[in-house]
């Protein structure tokens, strides 16, 4: 369709993002993207573009924005160095099932296949990475490529999408009006499906729903709650799914994650059917796939979900359901189990499990993160969001927190270090009246600790914790449980880290002892500017349920 203007290959794209409901981006300027940033301008009161310090942090935003709203996480990044950078946010909303498009500037299709200035064929160098990766070779073709994109970027299993822009197409000019707003369709349930998935709930004596994924609404999560509850059946979240359910819901028992509670082993194990309700039955979930035999698990296996490539991918379900995690909860919302004492019985021992899970053990040293996460659970406001990265550290925020109903936790699938202060950064961004508290540890922290800089320009103030054992600490546990008192590349020299938050004008607090914290951490959140807290924790309280001593002691002759 042409609508008469002349547009660049620039401006067609921004004015097409524009119509589609796009409002914010991440990324890092190139001279490769010029005529997008150029195009930019135009938008300046619809769209902003947050400067980030290092691609690999802005693709964390951009995935984190599409856990956050279930929208495309948008992300600009140069060729070559710009767009490898980004390929850690790329892996992590794939694995993570997120929303998110990256745009890479591309050398000139006059002068493509001669190894030019950074150039990378990215449909090669994405295609396994993401969900799809395509170049705009012509001009024209911008509108139609970008609608597919958002489209692919949403649909089915949702992830991410690579859109490769030659230099040459971007100030190319063209009569093609900008893309119009899609609708994304979700699968529903058929009567016969609903029907057999009734007869199977009914005849099920020990069920559990196992649920996670992304394009939840927040009726559909209320609804599954008043189900289970009603019902009887326990809910279990995929790993980093949490916050989908209220965690203070009768019928909710934790999460099969990494870091898994042996109660909730026994309870994967022991039921007689699982209802798998729009999630990839991936390694963290299945406990290295141990929990299960493949292809046929011992339990009756209903396996629902939007995208037909998931289901009987690892595990052949009984009942295979093609449908939207919304749709399924409609059809198991007109469903209504009769009473069933052993069923009721199941739930209420595995909620008790899980309410006795969430005290910790004394930890060794002058700190107990325990004592401290019992004290955020007391305090944290009842729509705040919590962000980790990966490391022993966020078995905390993962086990020890428990998430109510407006309360989001973002967190990747992936076992990324370095994803929780970018999130962080990008919930703040959505929105700024939010209160964001950021779980990391001191590997974890410095791998993206520069986009400190995005923060102090964009006025983000989320409260960051960083938990601080000098050490590696997850690669020191299964060093010391494979090659015990053989230390080797997980010591940590760490910064100042109050100094690094008085560079980018934090609040800075250090906590040496449990009982500073609560002060302490009153004081961070009342900061206007955002904060670091570094608590300082031994290393020999190497995860919150095991010390560097018990893993010697057990792997001795």
């Amino acid at each position: 369709m042409t609508n008469g203007r002349i547009r660049t290959g620039g401006q067609l794209l921004m004015d097409s993002l524009v119509a589609l409901g796009a409002t914010r981006g991440f990324g890092v300027p190139g001279e490769s993207y010029l005529a997008v940033l150029d195009a930019m301008v135009d938008h300046a009161n619809a769209f902003d573009l947050v400067l980030c310090r290092q691609e690999g942090g802005a693709a964390y935003m951009a995935a984190a924005w599409g856990k956050l709203t279930g929208e495309p996480g948008l992300c600009f990044v140069t060729r070559g160095p710009g767009a490898t950078n980004a390929a850690v946010g790329i892996h992590t909303a794939m694995q993570d099932s997120l929303p998110m498009i990256l745009f890479v500037g591309q050398v000139g299709t006059d002068v493509m296949g001669r190894e030019a200035f950074q150039e990378v064929d990215y449909s090669a160098f994405f295609g396994p990475l993401a969900k799809w990766a395509v170049q705009i070779d012509h001009v024209d073709r911008v509108p139609e490529t970008i609608s597919r994109a958002w489209s692919a970027a949403m649909s089915g299993r949702p992830g991410p999408v690579v859109v490769a822009l030659p230099e040459d197409m971007l100030v190319a000019t063209s009569h093609r009006a900008p893309c119009a707003p899609v609708v994304i369709p979700e699968p529903a349930v058929s009567q016969d499906a609903a029907s057999r998935m009734a007869d199977m709930l009914a005849a099920a004596d020990r069920p559990a729903i196992l649920l996670g994924g992304t394009r939840w609404t927040v009726d559909s999560a209320r609804a599954l709650e008043s189900f289970a509850t009603a019902s009887d059946v326990p809910l279990v979240a995929a790993f980093r799914f949490h916050d989908i359910i209220d965690n203070h819901c009768e019928a909710f028992v934790g999460d099969a994650g990494v870091a898994m509670n042996g109660y909730m082993k026994d309870l994967l194990r022991g039921a007689d059917l699982i209802l798998a309700l729009n999630i990839r039955f991936g390694e963290s979930t299945t406990d290295g796939y141990s929990l299960f035999d493949a292809p046929r698990m011992a339990a009756k296996l209903i396996h629902s979900h939007a995208s037909d490539d998931e289901i009987g991918k690892i595990y052949a379900p009984d009942l295979p359901v093609h449908a939207g995690p919304n749709a399924m909860v409609a059809a198991l919302s007109g469903l209504s189990l009769a009473a069933n004492k052993s069923r009721s019985a199941w739930r209420a021992a595995a909620r008790q499990n899980y309410l006795d899970s969430l005290q910790a053990p004394a930890q060794p040293g002058e700190v107990d993160m325990g004592v401290i996460t019992a004290h955020i659970q007391s305090v944290l406001p009842d729509d705040a969001i919590v962000t980790h990265g990966a490391g022993n550290f966020s078995i905390w925020p993962n086990k020890f927190l428990s998430y109510s109903r407006n309360q989001r936790m973002l967190g990747p699938q992936s076992g990324s270090m370095g994803f929780g202060l970018p999130a962080a950064l990008a919930a703040k961004v959505r929105d700024p009246s939010r209160f964001v508290l950021c779980f990391a540890g001191d590997g974890d922290f410095q791998m993206n600790g520069n986009e400190m800089g995005t923060a102090l320009q964009a006025g983000l103030n989320p409260v960051i914790l960083i938990i601080n054992n000098a050490s590696y600490g997850t690669i020191r546990m299964h060093q010391e449980r494979e090659y015990p008192a053989r230390v080797s590349g997980t010591a940590i020299v760490n910064p100042d880290y109050m100094a690094i938050a008085a560079a980018y004008g934090f609040h800075g607090e250090r906590v040496t002892g449990t009982a500073q914290f609560a002060d302490a951490f009153a004081r961070a959140c009342e900061s206007p500017t955002g904060a670091i807290v570094e608590i300082v924790t031994a290393t020999e309280a190497i995860s919150p349920r095991t010390t560097i001593s018990a893993l010697r002691a057990a792997a001795a002759p």
